[in-house]
């Protein structure tokens, strides 16, 4: 695997769409409201992984998004009885892929050089679960090689992105620990590009929006190493900048 280039896809906001939850909240509040309350959950549930991580402190990512729903309705004075909230809490594990993702697969299964992971601040369970029962991801299963998750993180170190350990973490468990730059984060996050630049691996940011990068926080150095306005030109487009340099 040594020469083989690691690709690690962020899951949630980059492969999944956490937006399509809003087809189940339809069900409850009609779609005008559930779109709402699905960015108001998204909201919340990063917030609460940033404000954990100013604490020092770790709580499962499922733990989180269930008390960020909480949050989200109650921000909206809105409420559900407990088994609608657990029939949305399975709905994580069935979200829908961003329709640029699926020219991936074919992507990933003709270019054996790549070496493609799922990382994620969700747990283990929550990644596997989607991976196996996600309608759209199921499919392509086998083409990821590994799992990797903050909550697999040895002890007190556990913490969300962008936490530098984080994506050492990666790093380490893919066969690379000291050689960051061999390791390229794919993400739709700009926290999370920023994140793993700051540690040295290569990036490849998802611009859906088409407005180009404008996060500051890092500086020059913060730039993603490569930016594509869809999941399916990542193998091209990380290819050549390998071979190119460009």
């Amino acid at each position: 695997m040594s020469d083989k280039i690691v690709l690690a896809f962020d899951v949630y906001g980059t492969l999944l769409s956490t937006e399509s939850i809003a087809k189940q909240l339809a069900e409850h509040f009609g779609e005008e409201k559930a779109n709402k309350i699905a960015t108001e959950w998204r909201r919340y549930q990063l917030e609460y992984t940033w404000r954990l991580n100013s604490m020092e402190k770790y709580e499962p990512f499922s733990t989180i998004t269930l008390k960020s729903l909480h949050h989200a309705l109650s921000s909206l004075s809105l409420s559900l009885p407990s088994p609608s909230i657990s029939t949305l809490m399975s709905s994580y594990t069935t979200l829908s892929l961003f329709p640029d993702v699926p020219p991936l697969f074919p992507a990933l299964r003709s270019t054996p050089t790549m070496h493609p992971v799922l990382f994620s601040n969700g747990t283990h369970d929550m990644v596997h679960a989607s991976l196996t029962q996600s309608p759209d991801l199921a499919p392509h299963a086998d083409l990821f090689q590994d799992i990797v998750v903050v909550d697999d993180m040895p002890g007190e170190k556990k913490r969300f992105k962008p936490v530098p350990g984080v994506y050492r973490w990666l790093c380490e468990r893919v066969g690379k620990e000291g050689r960051e730059g061999e390791v390229w984060l794919v993400s739709g996050n700009a926290f999370d590009v920023v994140g793993a630049n700051a540690v040295g691996m290569r990036t490849c940011w998802v611009d859906r929006g088409g407005g180009g990068w404008v996060d500051a926080l890092g500086g020059e150095e913060g730039r993603p190493t490569v930016i594509v306005k869809g999941v399916g030109e990542v193998v091209e487009r990380v290819e050549r900048f390998v071979s190119m340099g460009e």
